[in-house]
């Protein structure tokens, strides 16, 4: 009798279709492992990453707003199931491989820093190897997860881990997917956050938006997808000219009216002192790093084991650190 796995590999050649990736004719891990009796690989990786740690931390970590009041401001943690979602949806309706998707989508953004983009941007211009959060998030899955062994994931979950800000020439259509449902999700929840945060108001929004789009947040999502879906048919895994049009016009007002928005981004200068001097504070002071980066410093030097540290760190965590190394505590003389 065939297993579990064999049962659904066998169905995959039903259920995806010639331009996805079976998980059968997947291209393997960095290092061979006996297969597993009830899940396929793509499976496997979906399960090791929601048991990551790396995965549990991006729920205090920033999407957008730093520090916002109130519970109901996307996380690093929300915007990655919000993304898994629309991709799985998007690769069930072109026939492709949903668990590669989910793996990809929920991976994706696993090197992110504290602090969102702004503590991206300062780890950047401190350290001198530079700092892309896509660059980390496939080297936390391959090096610095489980004490430093990796999750060893598949070549195809790593590599649409990798790709999802610019994509590669060589992705499977399950990475494309990921890469613009990352796109479409980030857009339209941030602008929801946004009208919730009292930046602007629903009726400000462009009326290109509100007339191509829709008017409410599950609408504008429902208009991408639909679109995505719609124009993919032949394989080739896109927006309609339209619509990326659309997409564009939506992307800019984003980043003119939401993105630099002062209000918005009140806070974000004082996240570059935090980040340089917490990283000249540990690469000075390797000793000071906890144990699971010893061998990162023997291999790769301090800084790169400081960069490690503080980059898998949530906002609290940072400013707790910050606080604790750099803010004297109050004493009182028994």
């Amino acid at each position: 009798m065939p297993c579990p796995r064999e049962e659904r590999e066998a169905l995959e050649r039903v259920l995806v279709g010639p331009w996805g990736v079976r998980a059968e004719d997947s291209r393997g891990r960095l290092l061979p492992e006996e297969e597993c009796s009830i899940r396929t690989c793509f499976q496997r990786d979906v399960d090791r990453i929601t048991h990551a740690k790396s995965f549990r931390r991006l729920k205090h970590k920033t999407q957008v707003f730093l520090q916002p009041e109130g519970d109901h401001y996307r996380t690093r943690l929300t915007h990655t199931l919000e993304v898994t979602r629309l991709a799985r949806t998007a690769a069930r309706a072109l026939r492709l491989n949903e668990d590669l998707a989910e793996a990809a989508a929920l991976g994706h953004d696993l090197g992110h820093t504290p602090f969102g983009h702004a503590g991206e941007r300062a780890l950047d211009k401190i350290y001198p190897g530079g700092f892309k959060h896509y660059e980390q998030s496939l080297r936390v899955v391959d090096i610095l997860e489980r004490d430093g062994r990796g999750l060893n994931l598949c070549y195809e979950t790593r590599m649409g881990i990798l790709h999802h800000t610019h994509g590669a020439p060589d992705d499977t259509r399950e990475a494309t997917v990921v890469r613009l449902c990352d796109r479409i999700a980030y857009i339209n929840h941030d602008l929801d956050d946004a009208i919730r945060a009292g930046i602007l108001t629903a009726e400000a929004v462009p009326a290109r938006i509100r007339s191509e789009c829709g008017e409410r947040n599950s609408e504008r999502i429902n208009s991408f997808v639909t679109d995505l879906v719609a124009s993919s048919a032949d394989g080739t895994i896109r927006l309609s000219d339209k619509m990326q049009e659309t997409f564009e016009y939506f992307h800019g007002f984003m980043f003119s009216d939401i993105y630099t928005n002062p209000v918005a981004k009140s806070e974000e200068g004082k996240v570059e002192g935090i980040m340089s001097v917490l990283y000249e504070y540990y690469a000075s002071r390797p000793e000071k790093l906890p144990e699971d980066f010893c061998g990162v410093v023997e291999r790769e030097g301090r800084e790169r084991a400081a960069v490690d540290y503080i980059s898998g760190m949530t906002d609290s965590y940072a400013m707790e650190k910050f606080g604790e190394i750099f803010i004297p505590f109050a004493w009182t003389v028994k």
